[in-house]
């Protein structure tokens, strides 16, 4: 038997909320159970602002801890390229 003080935590994270409009990307709810924390898509490559205020009320829910994911307003890139402007 492991001693408390000897145990390791490992933090599960996972990217998530990059559904955009009607245009569905994974099974957020699916794996929300089974994580610890997660990064919600919040630039302009993924998601939009009704599915980042779901996803943030659906971790609070599973009393998971929320992170950002921002990116670049490069949509097409999926917010990797910086703006040429």
């Amino acid at each position: 038997m492991l001693n408390v003080e000897t145990q390791r935590k490992i933090d599960l994270n996972c990217d998530m909320g990059e559904s955009y409009g009607t245009w569905h990307k994974g099974s957020d709810q699916a794996i929300l159970p089974y994580v610890s924390s997660i990064n919600i898509a919040c630039g302009f490559h993924a998601g939009d602002p009704h599915t980042m205020r779901d996803t943030v009320a659906d971790a609070l829910r599973h009393r998971v801890l929320v992170g950002a994911h921002p990116s670049f307003p490069d949509l097409v890139g999926f917010g990797r390229r910086e703006p040429l402007f």
